[in-house]
């Protein structure tokens, strides 16, 4: 097996067992609460269980049984897909989530696309503007974006464009509109971490010997940007590219509560304030998941961007059979 493909098989490992890491360390924390959430939860005449159906529900969370006990059963369950049942929903909570799902990956995916455009847009600005035309006050814009929250954003937003303007309807869940408000949104906070490591990456390459010579040749900005400048930066932008999804799977939950979408946010607070414990369980996994694969596939990325990592690889392993 060549190096790089024992490298891919490694960083696939790792990431798998931190899926499983983060799986057994919120089952536990559910678990070990105090008090019996599921038990509680099913006895409130609210949600009208009859005693049969309950101790059909304290039988399938075998609740009677220790606490390792529970989570074997819990790890068994989930190598099938089986996240448990919907104390509200009285449903699988696979389906359940798959309900928001798509709304939020729309969603978050916009937001992602929406921020790498417009923090590579202030990154240009900043990088070649002199000061006297705005290139400083580019500059400013990621510390002041990263000092607006998303609810801040999303209140303006609506006031300017939907009450003041009229261009969207807060109620209307069909057309573009109402996912590229949401999207600008969280792109906004989102654009600012990505604009300033682009910018810090690109002043420390062009203070570079390699870019000072090449500038000292006479080549063209475009190609000094492009050639040079540019794959030096992409790593430590990619990095935090890759971070920011998180964020904005977080502010997702936000912002579809603001934008009144269904989706995964809208189905996150529902279980908090019915304490539908399988369901947050289960959200929480996936999205740690999600944030693994999104990571795993950055470190993927790495030797492919920079022919030097795949030579340490390579060196390393040579080093390791020594």
């Amino acid at each position: 097996m060549s190096p790089h493909a024992k490298y891919v098989l490694s960083r696939v490992g790792q990431a798998a067992a931190a899926v499983l890491g983060v799986y057994i360390l919120v089952f536990v924390i559910m678990t070990v609460l105090p008090g019996d959430p599921v038990s509680s939860h099913l006895r409130n005449p609210e949600y009208n269980y009859s005693e049969a159906e309950i101790q059909e529900l304290l039988a399938y969370y075998k609740l009677d049984r220790s606490l390792w006990e529970q989570l074997g059963v819990a790890l068994a369950r989930l190598s099938q897909g089986d996240f448990g049942i919907s104390l509200g929903a009285n449903r699988p909570v696979a389906a359940v989530l798959w309900d928001g799902i798509p709304s939020t990956l729309q969603l978050a995916g916009t937001a992602f696309v929406l921020a790498t455009v417009l923090a590579f847009l202030i990154t240009l600005a900043a990088f070649y503007l002199p000061d006297r035309w705005g290139g400083g006050l580019f500059r400013a814009f990621p510390s002041l974006f990263l000092s607006m929250p998303n609810y801040f954003i999303g209140l303006i937003v609506i006031d300017v464009f939907s009450f003041q303007l009229g261009l969207f309807l807060i109620n209307d869940y069909q057309s573009l509109n109402s996912l590229i408000y949401p999207a600008a949104t969280l792109a906004i906070p989102a654009s600012a971490p990505i604009a300033q490591v682009f910018i810090t990456a690109l002043d420390g390459a062009r203070a570079e010997q390699y870019a000072t010579v090449a500038i000292s040749k006479g080549i063209s900005r475009f190609k000094l940007f492009t050639a040079h400048l540019l794959p030096n930066a992409a790593l430590p932008t990619l990095t935090i590219s890759a971070i920011i999804v998180g964020d904005l799977l977080g502010g997702s939950i936000i912002t579809e509560s603001i934008f009144g979408r269904n989706g995964v946010g809208s189905i996150i607070e529902v279980a908090a304030t019915e304490q539908d414990v399988p369901v947050l369980q289960a959200a929480v996994t996936l999205a740690a998941v999600l944030f693994l694969v999104i990571n795993l596939l950055v470190d993927l990325v790495y030797p492919v961007l920079d022919p030097r990592l795949r030579v340490a690889v390579t060196a390393r392993k040579e080093n390791t059979r020594w």
